[in-house]
Parts: C-alpha cells; sequence; structure tokens
C-alpha cells in the first residue's frame, strides 16, 4: 500500500467535497479573525461545508499555499476551484454572489 502524499490528500480533500474551507481552527472554535469572518458568511449562507484545521494539520498547512498559490489562509474552494480568502468570501457575502454560488453547489454534490 502506498502512502498517500500530503499534496495528493489535498486534491482528495478538494475533489471530495463541494465546499470546503482550510481554516485556522473549526467553525464552532475560529482561532483567528479571518477564518471567523469567513465561517460567518459560509454559515450565513446555510448550505452545509467541509473544513480542515490547517492548525491541527501542519502539513497542509505549509504544503497548500504552494499547491494554489494562494499564501494566506482561510481559503475557500467550491467544486474543486479555489474562490479566494476572507476579503473575497466576505465581498462576494455583502453583493449577493456567495448564496448562489454554494446553493448550486451544494444541489450539484447531493444530485450526483
Amino acid at each position: 500500500m502506498s502512502e498517500t502524499t500530503i499534496e495528493e490528500t489535498i486534491r482528495n480533500q478538494i475533489s471530495d467535497n463541494a465546499i470546503l474551507l482550510y481554516m485556522k481552527g473549526s467553525p464552532s472554535a475560529p482561532q483567528c479573525g479571518f477564518s471567523l469572518r469567513t465561517v460567518q458568511c459560509l454559515i450565513a449562507c446555510g448550505q452545509r461545508f467541509a473544513y480542515v484545521d490547517i492548525l491541527s494539520n501542519p502539513d497542509i498547512r505549509a504544503t497548500l499555499p504552494q499547491i494554489a498559490d494562494w499564501p494566506t489562509f482561510p481559503q475557500l474552494y467550491v467544486e474543486g476551484e479555489l474562490i479566494g480568502g476572507c476579503d473575497i468570501v466576505s465581498e462576494m457575502h455583502e453583493n449577493g454572489e456567495l448564496k448562489p454560488l454554494l446553493e448550486e453547489a451544494s444541489a450539484r454534490s447531493t444530485a450526483d
């Protein structure tokens, strides 16, 4: 049995979850203000999402910015695509773009 690399693990997490947030802490106990704001936006949209706590996964924390070419956390992925971090997610939530994006992703993932 071959050992899965961190990159493979990350790619699998992204492909296996329609809505995935890499964050510091958990949705119920965010460990930074940016993660808190991002989680609040996602919860306000009413769709379930998966998360990975990068503080308890230091290998993912170190590797993901290289794969994503995005240096900071949190990072939101929807249907395998990097949407962005806190500022982008907050802006999309405020202008009404985030909720329909998440609803469509959630509907497609439950249809599969």
